[in-house]
């Protein structure tokens, strides 16, 4: 516990020079947003969209000065809401956090009591940042493409684009765990092992999507995760199936899609939009659901590594260049 005046370490973003810079800064309750629920912050999470706002490589922080930060996981301090009382574990991801909101790259933060939910039972704190938003995303994906019936377990191909990565290295091992085959698509041939563990039966080079291809390609998967967006979207979509769908939640690749309607109108191909930051409630709790349920707790093991906050600046520098695999999650005590 810290007092009102007593100062904490934060992750702030400010406007220098015109464009946005991301620095530690001190700060005290007394500096946080008025909101119902005093949260002490255990850890946080490093996510694409962390990365561009910490780097300054996107302009994510709509407004300044701003704490970074999508997610957090703690404990309540405090709360004027009846929804939270003192000592509840809770978790955070999303509601415009680094971009409209203060988020949890600090030790404390205060938030509005209905965007927090209750830590899902059998997942500790800090697994539930291992998973953290990217993990929580990869979940609405594969109950969006279940939801759709295009996937059945035993059936044909899935494929996870950007497969390495956060959103992908989870959505490989729910994929696996419900009983998909899943191909993963990825540009590191070094992490073929480590996706081999997470359950992927076949693997496809990332360049061979990232190229310009025909609007209708021959039939493949019959569903897909994509994080990347952009060409590699297109070739994806025009390679699924007939009926088939693509659960699209990314844009590492780009936010352009360079396609055509003849998938959509000739194959009855489904293109899914996800989003995780204001999902409602009730989709918010069922992919925790499956996460409690499916995540097999060995491999979010393996693909996990804790860091330090005082490390973020050069974390945040190598998940937008490509060089992060799995998940980091970020003690903010340190």
């Amino acid at each position: 516990m810290t007092s009102m005046n007593e100062t904490f370490t934060a992750v702030v973003i400010d406007t220098v020079d015109g464009k946005p810079k991301a620095a530690f800064r001190q700060l005290t309750k007394a500096d946080l947003p008025d909101n119902d629920v005093l949260v002490e912050i255990a850890y946080s999470t490093l996510n694409y969209k962390d990365g561009l706002a910490v780097s300054g490589k996107g302009r994510i922080a709509r407004r300044t000065p701003m704490v970074a930060g999508a997610d957090l996981a703690g404990t309540v301090v405090s709360s004027r809401s009846p929804l939270w009382k003192t000592g509840d574990k809770v978790i955070l991801n999303g509601f415009g956090m680094s971009e409209t909101e203060w988020g949890g790259y600090s030790r404390f933060q205060n938030v509005k009591a209905e965007w927090l939910m209750g830590l899902p039972k059998g997942i500790t704190l800090e697994q539930s940042m291992a998973i953290g938003t990217a993990g929580y995303t990869a979940a609405l994906c594969v109950n969006a493409l279940e939801d759709w019936g295009v996937i059945k377990p035993g059936g044909g191909e899935v494929l996870v684009t950007g497969a390495a990565g956060g959103v992908g290295s989870i959505a490989v091992s729910l994929l696996a765990a419900k009983g998909y085959r899943v191909t993963a698509s990825t540009g590191r041939p070094e992490t073929h092992d480590y996706l081999t563990s997470l359950g992927a039966t076949a693997f496809i080079d990332r360049a061979s999507l990232t190229e310009k291809g025909a609007p209708l390609q021959k039939e493949r998967w019959s569903g897909a995760v994509d994080s990347v967006g952009s060409t590699t979207l297109a070739n994806v979509l025009s390679q699924t199936v007939y009926g088939g769908a693509v659960a699209a939640c990314g844009l590492a690749g780009g936010a352009d899609l360079p396609a055509t309607v003849l998938p959509h109108i000739l194959r009855s191909v489904a293109l899914l939009g996800v989003d995780s930051v204001f999902a409602p409630l009730a989709k918010r709790q069922r992919a925790w659901q499956t996460l409690a349920d499916q995540l097999d707790r060995a491999h979010l093991s393996a693909l996990t590594t804790v860091e330090p906050m005082s490390k973020i600046q050069e974390l945040a520098d190598a998940i937008v260049a490509g060089q992060i695999r799995g998940r980091v999650v970020i003690d903010v005590s340190c």
